[in-house]
């Protein structure tokens, strides 16, 4: 729901009644991830999407349903092998929606959701979407010291809660299987868990024009990105105008000070072992998922033969990213900036940085923060 969070603004400041629609479970090739969501106000204007345009038809006139009668529905599309077009994934896989009433009661939980989210404070939606006898529906927004709203009994409320917070600590969205009194049973309750985390951090070093594009192309994918250089002559708001921080500080000094978190890429551009080496024996012993550091082959390896003589370990090293990007045959800043961040995300989302064609796995992969393997679900 994040992504149409801003638009539903003025429905919640107007009390305004809506149906918000929201992908709670994906199979296969599956367009939308989870949490993705559509909304549909009661004087029938629409925000967000499911699924790219291929069943958003349907939903509406479901959403128009659940707006008259106030019973939510659960409800799956897939492809159609009958008729093309019907209604159906025409791209491949299957999506199940929850699609639910939002008014009265409602509106002051996800008014604080809203406010903490516009600020940057950690807080996540949890939504019973499936329990015993049909009973579906109840919210409770959940920050990390407090809670509005209620699941259905205090029990499931604590028991939740616990679950939901190591989630949103994580940046997690998925499904949580609880009993009816917080006990992990499989068969009672399936409860969406939306985590809103503040955006992930994207820290380039060096002001030079590849960083300028590298900055552009992370903004683009919802990083919060900060520039940092020592020399002020180059770090400069005319030069970086769009960038969340710029930082003109000795690159090692900014790191030591700053916190880095799971989520957090570092993009070495520096191409100077004076600001390389420091740097980056503090970068690989941090716990971001992705540190990258640009330079030839042969400039690769006199720095991995510094960073052994600084300490760091084989493992340590195995970390690096570098020369940084992928094979894409890139030669301006911008064409750089691409295959960086194509890095990024294939290292990210466990992707191979192949070909889609060549190979037969699925298109869109579970994120691996929220994959089945997570110790509190996920789809």
């Amino acid at each position: 729901m994040r992504d149409i969070l801003p638009e539903l603004r003025p429905w919640l400041r107007a009390r305004q009644p809506f149906a918000v629609a929201t992908v709670v479970q994906t199979w296969s090739s599956a367009p939308r991830p989870i949490g993705a969501a559509m909304a549909v106000s009661s004087e029938g204007e629409v925000v967000g999407s499911v699924s790219g345009g291929c069943v958003e038809g349907a939903v509406y006139d479901v959403a128009q349903g659940v707006l008259s009668s106030g019973r939510p529905q659960l409800v799956s599309y897939g492809v159609s092998d009958d008729d093309a077009f019907a209604v159906g994934l025409t791209c491949g896989g299957t999506i199940q929606l929850f699609i639910s009433r939002v008014d009265g009661d409602d509106f002051g939980e996800l008014e604080s959701l809203e406010a903490a989210v516009a600020s940057g404070t950690p807080i996540a939606l949890a939504t019973v979407v499936e329990g015993p006898d049909g009973l579906a529906g109840p919210r409770m927004v959940i920050g990390e010291d407090a809670r509005w709203g209620s699941l259905g009994s205090e029990r499931l409320d604590a028991a939740a809660t616990d679950d939901v917070r190591g989630m949103l600590e994580h940046g997690s969205t998925g499904i949580l299987a609880l009993g009816g009194d917080g006990e992990r049973r499989q068969d009672e309750l399936r409860i969406l868990v939306e985590s809103f985390a503040p955006a992930p951090r994207m820290i380039v070093f060096g002001a030079i024009d590849f960083a300028a594009a590298v900055a552009k192309v992370g903004k683009f994918m919802g990083y919060f990105v900060s520039v940092c250089d020592a020399r002020p002559v180059f770090a400069t708001r005319r030069r970086f105008p769009d960038v969340d921080e710029l930082v003109v500080e000795w690159p090692h000094r900014y790191l030591e000070r700053i916190a880095v978190d799971e989520r957090t890429v570092i993009c070495v551009l520096t191409h100077d072992p004076k600001f390389d080496i420091p740097l980056l024996t503090l970068a690989l012993r941090t716990k971001a998922a992705y540190v990258g550091a640009m330079g030839s082959r042969r400039t690769h390896e006199s720095r991995l033969a510094a960073l052994r003589d600084a300490g760091l370990s084989e493992d340590e090293l195995a970390r690096l990213s570098s020369p940084i990007g992928l094979d894409l045959g890139a030669r301006t800043p911008q064409e750089t900036a691409i295959s960086i961040a194509a890095e990024i995300i294939a290292t990210v989302h466990g992707g191979t940085g192949s070909r889609l064609s060549e190979l037969d796995t699925a298109i869109h992969r579970v994120p691996l923060a929220s994959s089945t393997s997570h110790p509190f679900g996920g789809h």
